[in-house]
């Protein structure tokens, strides 16, 4: 037994369940994935909330499930049309472990979604939480769940000031999660604690007045809800200078495909690299003719492709992990290949690199190529 579950009997739990149940009824969301108990939808809106809100899922998820309505249909599909509707959503190894557990279960399982946990955290891309999510939601199994909202929620409940992504954190939240959960409609449950957790106890300024189960709140009765939980220490930022150069070779433009261990595996992207010292250090506003040669020798070197370039298009300022990168996209004249990337690639028409998933600024960057620019003329 853990210290910060003793103060808690069936008084409190019955007072804690009922108040939740009542706040829900009232205040539930209504998204779209909730709407089935469908384990294939539940498994994707899952799959997709992972690292991302869901403001920006709702969208992707529409369109994602109106191309691939069944598992069946994911799993007939091709990786590259999978990661195409999955683009913009970052992350996209969650999309080849979707496309690789779907034909697992269409392969393996006759088209059944696993209803247990310990089976459903076998397959690719499914952890803990999202297991208990499917087999709760989809099966209505009592299946305790932690994620970033409940996590918050429940380190507030008990007072818990300790790091609760340790080891010990998370088995006192995933025992406090089992604790609480109801046997009857424990999936509905689940969904109450993780609304009440997004909606009223929020990260900053929660909004304790409104919260249905207030009393029964350690942190709310020392005025600590400031302070837990302990925050996640946060990652060194590194900051990077990134080229992108489009390749203009009759009308077409190079495009590489990503490897594995690569940022942005399994999609396309036009010729990048992270300049080095020397160039980072030049002026990458107006292209120096020194600076330019030096690009230009980076990108045979990676490429083995000459070519001039002579146009600088845009600038674009993104954050990928602990990486805040400025990436300069320049444009050049094809000369001459000395030998094949060592990637995958192909050279495409403007109007066709829609067909291809790329990264977020890969996408940026073909459709400044596909509209009629003024480019920045004059950088020599």
């Amino acid at each position: 037994m853990f210290p910060e579950l003793e103060h808690i009997d069936q008084n409190w739990l019955q007072r804690f369940r009922r108040n939740v149940r009542t706040w829900y009824s009232k205040h539930g969301r209504n998204l779209p994935w909730r709407q089935s108990h469908d384990p294939y939808l539940v498994w994707i809106s899952e799959i997709m909330l992972q690292q991302t809100t869901v403001v920006a899922v709702v969208p992707y998820y529409e369109r994602f499930l109106k191309r691939f309505p069944t598992v069946a249909e994911l799993a007939a599909a091709d990786e590259q049309e999978v990661l195409r509707y999955w683009e913009g959503l970052g992350y996209y190894s969650r999309a080849r472990n979707i496309h690789k557990t779907a034909r697992l279960i269409v392969n393996d399982n006759q088209g059944q979604f696993p209803d247990d946990e310990e089976l459903l955290a076998k397959l690719p891309g499914i952890g803990r939480y999202t297991a208990g999510a499917i087999a709760s939601f989809a099966f209505d199994r009592k299946a305790p769940i932690v994620e970033a909202n409940t996590l918050r929620l429940y380190c507030r409940l008990l007072g818990y000031r300790g790091d609760p992504r340790s080891t010990a954190g998370q088995r006192l939240l995933w025992a406090f999660a089992e604790l609480i959960l109801t046997r009857q409609s424990p999936g509905r449950f689940n969904q109450s604690l993780m609304d009440l957790g997004a909606t009223v106890c929020q990260p900053t300024e929660p909004a304790c007045p409104e919260c249905p189960v207030r009393n029964c709140c350690q942190a709310f009765a020392n005025s600590e809800q400031t302070v837990i939980p302990m925050a996640a220490k946060k990652p060194k930022i590194t900051q990077l200078t990134d080229v992108a150069i489009a390749i203009d070779k009759d009308g077409e433009f190079l495009l590489l495909k990503c490897r594995d261990g690569e940022r942005w595996a399994g999609l396309w992207d036009f010729p990048r690299f992270t300049i080095d010292e020397t160039v980072r250090k030049a002026s990458l506003s107006r292209l120096t003719e020194n600076t330019k040669r030096r690009l230009e020798t980076q990108l045979h070197d990676a490429t083995g492709i000459k070519a001039i370039i002579v146009d600088r298009l845009t600038e674009i300022r993104h954050t990928v992990t602990r990486y805040r990168i400025r990436l300069v996209c320049l444009q050049a004249e094809f000369q001459s290949q000395s030998r094949n990337p060592s990637a995958e690639y192909a050279w495409i028409a403007p109007g066709k690199i829609e067909d291809y998933p790329l990264s977020t600024t890969g996408r940026q960057l073909a459709e400044l190529l596909k509209a009629p620019v003024t480019l920045e003329k004059g950088n020599g």
